[in-house]
């Protein structure tokens, strides 16, 4: 994978309802942002590639962030098409061997990501599901699985991190949501952490979006997590 520039490292959740809400915070973020992840929100929109293609024409690298979960030959085709576009990075979940296989196959330049555990989850979900081991176990075990199986990182909470970074090695992504600069917020998110906690964890990316979103300056708060995070990647 390319080496990722500082400013490069946050990436700002584009989870808005619609085109035009899009742009704006393209516009409003200006160069405090480069990087943004895009979701089922927008592809509910019916305006989802109207925004790639503004976040294209705007020089910002693009997360394709849909989660994809099927049969293997129908992921294999929607991480194809996905390619063809400026794509820097596309999840799916990690949760069939055939079916990660398939998509790595096809990824092109595409950073494929495996979702191994959603940081809205705790160890009484993964319980109702069935799944009776350690939720830090899981994670794990899916992301040794998702990288050995051909995707280039992962996503996974910061409280799993470090573990991940040293199962992985140095030059696996570890994207992680949840992150919460001022602290836990009291929303879905339930494995939350702070910028530089991540970071000095091990991740290589972080995904924010409501805490930039809800301030009262969201270009201001971008900018002080960008300081974060190139304070903290300075530090030995």
């Amino acid at each position: 994978m390319t080496d990722w520039a500082v400013h490069e490292r946050l990436i700002f959740a584009l989870d808005v309802a619609d085109a035009a809400q899009a742009k704006d915070w393209i516009q409003r973020l200006g160069d405090a942002v480069s990087f943004y992840k895009i979701g089922l929100e927008l592809l509910a929109s019916g305006d989802y590639f109207r925004v790639l293609d503004a976040l294209a024409e705007a020089g910002k690298r693009i997360f394709v962030d849909l989660k994809f979960h099927d049969v293997p030959a129908t992921v294999q085709a929607a991480v194809a098409g996905i390619a063809r576009y400026p794509v820097s990075l596309c999840t799916i979940h990690a949760q069939q061997s055939a079916m990660i296989e398939a998509a790595a196959a096809v990824k092109g330049r595409v950073g494929l990501l495996g979702v191994t555990v959603l940081t809205s989850m705790g160890e009484e979900d993964l319980a109702e599901l069935g799944v009776r081991r350690p939720l830090r176990e899981q994670v794990l075990d899916r992301a040794r699985a998702a990288v050995r199986l051909g995707c280039d990182g992962v996503v996974a909470s910061g409280w799993e991190a470090a573990d991940l970074r040293a199962a992985l090695g140095p030059r696996a992504l570890i994207v992680c949501p949840g992150i919460r600069p001022s602290g836990p917020a009291g929303d879905d998110q339930k494995r939350t952490v702070g910028v530089a906690e991540a970071f000095r964890a091990g991740a290589s990316h972080i995904v924010v979006g409501r805490p930039i979103r809800k301030a009262a300056d969201p270009r201001a708060m971008a900018e002080a997590i960008q300081m974060q995070i190139a304070e903290t990647l300075e530090k030995p």
